[in-house]
This record gives structure tokens, sequence and C-alpha cells, in this order.
């Protein structure tokens, strides 16, 4: 039996891409240090730090609620203005951006069973897309996308820091469908998380495959469970 969807929707974190661990820190370091070498005068880090996670974990919380997704380049330009730096003229905010996620991206790696699983796809002419939730300017998702040697294999990206509301969203799977000009029934939506990527695909017709990576369960029912990629592969010897 062939592959019985003619696309793919794809999740991008813990999906396709490992984030390994994840700090604040560590980016904002390297931001102070840019600025620094700017011989740009700087408020106490830690002060700052503690300012970024008021206002930014709050945010997140809250965008868990509204799908209005939390964007991190809003706090870092009120870190600038709130603590009087004077940083215009001398640095851009998109130069900052680029420092702090690259520090973000060091960590992350793709899964080492993706690029077979994605090129496989590509021969069977299955077209693909990447439906992301993220709190990462797009231009930075770009450029991860780019840096990954996996943009060959997607038609389109669509994340959520470049629309109106995340994923479970109906209008973010919206868009994946118009991009994809096909019935939602014949588009299939990998994620790894029940709530996000399983809820928000089947409320507007997509078919659903789970990645489970962190062995989670709930209510939420999709209609394939993947233990890992590869399993993708096998769903055309399943009933559909």
């Amino acid at each position: 039996m062939e592959f019985p969807f003619k696309a793919v929707g794809f999740d991008w974190a813990h999906t396709l891409m490992g984030l390994g661990e994840e700090s604040d820190r560590l980016p904002l370091e390297k931001v102070f240090a840019h600025l620094m070498a700017k011989q740009i005068p700087l408020p106490d880090f830690d002060v700052c730090l503690n300012k970024s996670r008021e206002l930014f974990r709050p945010m997140i919380e809250q965008s868990r609620i509204t799908h209005m997704e939390a964007r991190y380049e809003e706090v870092l330009q009120y870190l600038l203005f709130y603590f009087k730096i004077p940083w215009q003229g001398k640095v851009s905010l998109q130069e900052l951006l680029q420092v702090y996620y690259r520090e973000v991206y060091q960590e992350r790696e793709i899964f080492p069973e993706v690029i077979n699983v994605l090129q496989q796809m590509s021969q069977w002419g299955i077209s693909m897309g990447i439906v992301s939730n993220t709190t990462n300017p797009v231009f930075m998702k770009e450029l991860e996308l780019e840096n990954s040697g996996l943009k060959k294999y997607f038609d389109f990206t669509i994340y959520s820091s470049g629309v109106p509301f995340r994923k479970p969203h109906p209008s973010i799977f919206h868009l994946a469908i118009s991009h994809f000009q096909l019935d939602p029934c014949e588009i299939l939506f990998v994620g790894d998380s029940l709530s996000a990527d399983i809820l928000g695909a089947q409320g507007v017709g997509m078919k659903t495959a789970w990645i489970n990576r962190k062995e989670e369960q709930t209510d939420i029912v999709p209609d394939y469970e993947l233990a890992s990629l590869e399993d993708l592969l096998r769903i055309h010897w399943v009933e559909a």
C-alpha cells in the first residue's frame, strides 16, 4: 500500500530537532559581551537577567491561554530602554538578536533518523512543510533551518512568532492547508505535543501522527503513534 497522504506537516522542536539544555543566562551574557566590546555602558547583569525573566515567563504563560505568541525580541528591546542602555546608532536590535540566538542554537541537534525520513518522503513525492511554535524571530528560525541542512526538503515554513496565533489555534493550521492546497484529510500532521500539534491539527480535519518522545498520555488520541520518526515510513503499511 502506498503512503496514504499527499502532504506532511511537521512540528520543529522535539519532533525534528532536539533543543538540548536551554539557558537564558548564556545568550544574554553573549549580548552583554557584544555591547561591552562596543564600549556601551551596561547595568548589573543579574539585575538585567532577573528583569528579563520577570517579563518573559508571564508572557509565555499567557501565550498558553490566549495562543498569541510570546516574542523574546520584545523583551530584549524593553531591557535596552528600561536600563537606558545607549545602544542606538552603535548596534541594531537585529544584530543583538543574532548574537542571542546563535548561542541558543549551540545546543541543538537534529534527531539522527530525520534526514533519512525526509529523504525518503521527498523521493515518494510527498509535499512537506513546517509549522512551529516559537518565541524566536522568524529571520533567526530561517537561519537555523538553513544551517541545519533541512531547508531543501520543505515547501514552506510557518512560525508562530510571525503570525497572529500559535498552535493549537486553527488559524495557523488553516494557513498550512492553504500552502499545501489540499483537502485537510489528505494532510498528515506530525508533532510531539498532544495538546498543541495533535489536538490543533485534528480540529481542522487533518490526520495526525504523534511522536511520543516524552511518554506522556492524555485523552487526546492521535491517528498514529510513533516511537521514532522512522515509524512514519511504515504508515504506508497501515490502514489510513
